[in-house]
């Protein structure tokens, strides 16, 4: 098979990666130690059936979750991307750090127009340094409800694992399922100023299981061997929760973040935050049980709205001689849904591999400092309207008390054209008032809003973020998502960030290296990274509640003083607002 408008001459491949394929894609030319992998993203209306309930959905080529795109360190990735839709939509690739390449990076009025109906965009990027699992998903609204799918990044050809070899290797997605359509319900709550109305289900592979009314049928089960290694390829997209995991009678060993290998460590229970990955190896038994295994996921939340306090089941089966068509089925025990201390224990055991092969780079220095507070707020209710968020008024979300609003044009086009009036470059360092993040909250907790307000940094500047969360409408968790680099965890904590006697703390010799991190509930986070990529990265909660609620900023990262510094120009097909 071959897509339409590609040359003749091309190759047409289809990458196999252990027990999965890719979309089929075409390869046309090798460069630099890689090859340019072609594919085609038709975003399309699909009737999808879960819970006993049909509806249209947008996907990419048809598919519920998304085709996986496959690729190896050092590849180019060509991806053309053709909006067939009334939606507008714009595809980011999650994880990929984009170095020179930030006109692809996807997300809507940062980097690019949005892609309006009956346009195409082409995302054109290079996988430098990377290995490992990442994924892609619409950035747009709450699009990427349904348009998701997996990035699998394969090391270099004779190049191998810092693990033992698996037998296979599977993805495994984390989504949730809305009945309702999810764009009539993020719209109804920033009319209203409440929050939005929870996910019906969670999903594995887009298959709710057999805990759901009417979906045993939809149940993703993973057959395996007895007595093999498996790499589970952990994805959580869903919208707006962390999830716990676990695989009944199984441990795990944890070898991957975010695409960036860690010391390998065994656990029973995963915690994963929307936005990570995660690679595992899991050892199967041997020889083959009478049994099969249920593969549990439900959420952690410490906040004060509601939550779908539901659990997603795929089965764990076994290949075996013996009929067992009524065998055990058994089901692991997944902690309580406000267990902070087992997410914070869990996150503390993630420690980069740190070896010669694979080094890190945490600076040592640092030459600029900021401390941002991330949580929840309010705007006042508009006249003649009545709002359903606390006490009358709307629901909003900030970074420093400012949230940020989405400008009308792409900030990395105004920025690099000089465009006068869309931002201004005065975010806050640190918070305009200071107060008790994590004790009693203050009275007033108004939002500023209204202004783009962005960060500029000087190329190749050595930069520490400090992320505190506060108790202002509930303190509770924010997974934060920087585009365009992977930084360092340094350092994280409970209560508030003490600047005296908690940076002494500070692992700066194998800390974790990811894209994602989450803020800890009533807690801080501490990141480091180098601003060595020119550009406008946003940052922002990769709870889309929150993220449409304006929790985000943006950074501009200077160009340096060499050609290889400076950000090209853009494509000549970027999309217009």
């Amino acid at each position: 098979m071959r897509f339409p408008g590609f040359l003749s001459s091309a190759v047409t491949v289809i990458l196999f990666v252990g027990c999965f394929m890719a979309v089929p894609e075409v390869v046309t030319a090798k460069h630099g130690g890689g090859v340019t992998r072609h594919y085609k993203f038709s975003i399309r209306m699909k009737n999808i059936t879960r819970l006993c309930r049909s509806k249209s959905i947008v996907t990419v080529n048809g598919k519920f979750p998304g085709p996986r795109v496959v690729a190896r360190e050092g590849d180019r990735l060509v991806v053309k991307v053709v909006n067939h839709v009334p939606n507008n939509i714009s595809i980011h690739w999650h994880g990929i750090k984009q170095l020179r390449s930030g006109w692809a990076d996807g997300p809507a009025y940062i980097t690019q127009c949005p892609i309006q109906t009956g346009q195409s965009y082409v995302y054109n990027f290079t996988i430098t340094g990377q290995r490992g699992t990442l994924f892609w998903h619409a950035h747009f609204s709450w699009m990427r409800a349904t348009v998701y799918g997996p990035l699998i990044i394969l090391p270099r050809r004779n190049e191998s694992y810092p693990f033992i070899k698996p037998y296979k290797e599977v993805p495994i997605l984390f989504g949730e399922w809305f009945n309702a359509d999810t764009e009539a319900v993020i719209n109804q709550s920033l009319q209203t100023g409440a929050g939005p109305n929870v996910s019906d289900a969670y999903t594995l592979n887009g298959l709710p299981g057999p805990l759901y009314n009417c979906s045993g049928k939809d149940t993703y089960k993973l057959k395996v061997k007895p007595g093999k290694t498996y790499l589970l390829r952990l994805i959580n997209a869903a919208l707006n929760d962390e999830l716990f995991f676990s695989i009944a009678n199984h441990s795990v060993t944890v070898v991957e973040a975010d695409a960036t290998y860690v010391k390998p460590f065994v656990t029973d229970t995963l915690v994963i935050a929307p936005g990570q990955t995660t690679n595992v190896l899991l050892k199967t038994k041997s020889p083959a049980p009478d049994a099969a295994f249920y593969m549990l996921a439900r959420p952690y939340f410490t906040g004060m709205g509601t939550i779908d306090n539901t659990t997603v089941a795929g089965i764990l089966k076994y290949e075996n001689p013996k009929n067992l068509e009524n065998a055990p089925l058994f089901k692991p025990s997944l902690p309580a849904i406000n267990a902070t201390n087992v997410v914070a224990n869990f996150s503390n055991m993630f420690k980069s591999l740190a070896t010669n092969k694979f080094p890190i780079n945490v600076p040592q220095k640092v030459d600029k400092r900021f401390f941002f507070t991330v949580g929840l707020g309010t705007n006042p209710c508009p006249k003649n309207q009545t709002c359903q968020g606390p006490n009358g008024t709307k629901f909003a979300a900030s970074m420093n008390n400012i949230s940020f609003a989405l400008p009308t044009t792409a900030l990395l086009q105004s920025y690099f054209f000089s465009k006068n009036g869309v931002f201004t470059a005065d975010f806050p360092d640190s918070p305009l008032h200071p107060f008790n993040y994590t004790g009693t909250p203050p009275n007033n907790t108004r939002v500023i809003n209204g202004t783009t307000k962005v960060e500029v940094l000087p190329f190749n500047a050595s930069v520490e973020v400090i992320m505190q969360d506060t108790s202002i409408l509930g303190a509770e968790s924010h997974p934060l998502h920087l585009h365009g680099y992977n930084f360092y965890v340094v350092g994280q904590g409970f209560g508030n960030f003490d600047p005296k006697n908690d940076p002494s703390k500070f692992n700066l010799v194998d800390p974790v290296e990811r894209n994602t991190i989450g803020v800890p509930s009533g807690g801080w986070v501490a990141i480091r990274f180098q601003a060595d990529n020119p550009g406008v990265w946003l940052m922002h909660c990769h709870f889309d509640v929150h993220l449409s609620w304006g929790l985000r900023m943006a950074w501009i990262v200077l160009d340096g003083k060499l050609p290889n510094q400076k950000l090209p120009p853009p494509p000549s097909d970027l999309p217009k607002c």
